[in-house]
């Protein structure tokens, strides 16, 4: 008679998973930046962790307020959109480009540019 041995996965060779910035949603985000002017949009920043790493955040101003007004980070698979005046998380996306419709929905929801 064979018995079996349970065992535990091993963690050590999981890598997790996390959301890249891509090219095509540096050209989405200037797409809707620039169409969004007239709905109060200003700038963006995109943050790199470090040098030519992944991005930390992207900062969004509108024209209201002198500080960066929303903050736009991956968290695993997601986007997380967090109002960053007031430090609250405003929800979690499956999309970079539906977290951009969120704070402006200047261009059509799934508007996205080829890779």
């Amino acid at each position: 008679m064979m018995t079996l041995k349970a065992t535990t996965p091993s963690t050590d060779n999981v890598v997790p998973l996390r959301a890249n910035f891509l090219p095509r949603h540096r050209e989405y985000l200037m797409r809707w930046l620039d169409a969004g002017t007239c709905m109060g949009l200003c700038d963006v920043d995109i943050s790199p962790r470090s040098g030519n790493g992944p991005i930390e955040h992207v900062l969004v101003w509108v024209r209201e307020n002198a500080d960066p007004a929303y903050l736009l980070r991956p968290e695993g698979m997601n986007w997380v959109l967090v109002d960053n005046l007031r430090d609250h998380r405003l929800g979690s996306f499956k999309t970079f480009e539906a977290a951009l419709y969120a704070i402006r929905p200047v261009l059509a929801c799934g508007a996205t540019a080829a890779a």
